[in-house]
């Protein structure tokens, strides 16, 4: 018996040959942009994983469009020279399809590493940063420099620059960010958005820009390729961005050719009160999938494999895109197939890994359950 989890799935020109996503995850150890070997190691592993996609960290089209000091970038040739080794490394050793993420951090950028003080703003070493409207991220951090005609053009270009070294580099999907506060998702919120412009005011004001950003992007990407866009559905505040508007963007971004929607949430307020639980961010996918007609990925505290292949058998997602999970366990593909009686991809070196006491005996239970009546 197949299980859906394991099904390939084809978008464009590119087919992933399981629905089992590696989510990009920030690492904060690039230096002025670019790839090293800790992202050779960090990628490489999941290349081998078994997972049919890995989409890179977050990349930054600009540096001051980063997050912190050790944030990826695709913004300068050395960049692009930096990750494409990454990706060489990948292809040479992995079956996984690769993608980039790109982002502009806006008003959330010059913060400190993580293990430094999460959520915190530089104050050595900072830069200064643009944004929507020009409104702080909250209490105690900078104003950024709200963003002018000319600035927008700047932004704009910026990701579409990064489109074309993504191209040249070889990567197989493009993933825009438009969630978890940064720029994009300034311009989409009404609670971050309060320009009086034609960026601003009403939905179709706030979705200007960032589908401005998309159209541009999509128009020069190779049209065999996937491009999507990650979201977050809802900024979890009264008042704010709704998974219903989240619906009308997700239609108007299948107008302009993206190919699936990675749904997440939150990010844009310290204010946000999230009802957090395994897969609490699966309805939301959900909803999107059955609104807007566009593939979906689904994300957030899912880490089970009867419950990721349960999301994908009743039709709630088409991926399931992981990352705790698989810092927890890089093998994760493995351990999933076990479980669910199937066979996944897997280096040639490790073997006697994936032909282990323990899989081996997840398998014969697998088929055994199987065929019980």
């Amino acid at each position: 018996m197949n299980a859906p989890l394991f099904s390939p799935l084809a978008l464009r020109g590119v087919t992933v040959d399981n629905r089992i996503a590696v989510g990009p995850m920030c690492q904060y150890s690039a230096v002025d942009g670019d790839a090293g070997d800790w992202h050779l190691m960090h990628l490489g592993q999941f290349a081998t994983s078994g997972a049919g996609l890995v989409i890179t960290e977050s990349a930054h089209v600009e540096p001051i469009g980063r997050i912190t000091h050790g944030c990826l970038g695709l913004y300068s040739d050395a960049n692009e020279n930096a990750l494409g080794r990454v990706v060489q490394f990948c292809r040479a050793n992995g079956s996984a399809k690769l993608g980039v993420q790109l982002s502009h951090a806006g008003r959330k950028g010059s913060t400190r590493l993580p293990w430094e003080g999460r959520a915190a703003p530089l104050t050595v070493d900072a830069w200064e940063t643009i944004g929507c409207s020009g409104l702080p991220r909250a209490e105690g951090w900078p104003r950024p420099t709200p963003l002018d005609d000319s600035g927008m053009n700047r932004v704009r270009q910026a990701h579409v620059d990064a489109v074309v070294r993504a191209s040249r580099i070889g990567f197989d999907l493009v993933e825009l960010v438009m969630a978890h506060g940064y720029l994009l998702h300034e311009f989409l919120s009404p609670l971050s958005n309060h320009r009086d412009d034609s960026c601003g005011g009403d939905l179709d004001g706030r979705m200007r820009f960032p589908l401005s950003v998309f159209a541009a992007m999509r128009d020069i990407w190779p049209d065999d390729k996937p491009m999507g866009v990650r979201v977050s559905a809802t900024d979890w505040i009264d008042g704010s961005w709704t998974p219903e508007d989240t619906i009308v963007l997700a239609r108007s971004l299948k107008d302009l050719g993206c190919d699936y929607i990675a749904v997440s949430s939150r990010g844009l307020s310290l204010d946000q009160d999230i009802p957090l639980g395994e897969g609490h961010q699966v309805p939301l996918a959900s909803k999107i999938r059955a609104a807007s007609g566009l593939p979906v990925m689904a994300m957030g505290m899912i880490h089970d494999p009867n419950h990721a292949n349960r999301v994908i058998a009743n039709g709630d997602a088409d991926m399931i895109a992981l990352a705790r999970a698989f810092l927890s366990d890089p093998h994760w593909p493995w351990h999933a197939a076990a479980v669910l009686g199937q066979e996944v991809d897997y280096p040639p070196q490790y073997l006697r890994g994936y032909r282990s006491g323990w899989l081996r005996e997840r398998r014969a239970h697998s088929s055994q359950d199987r065929d019980q009546p």
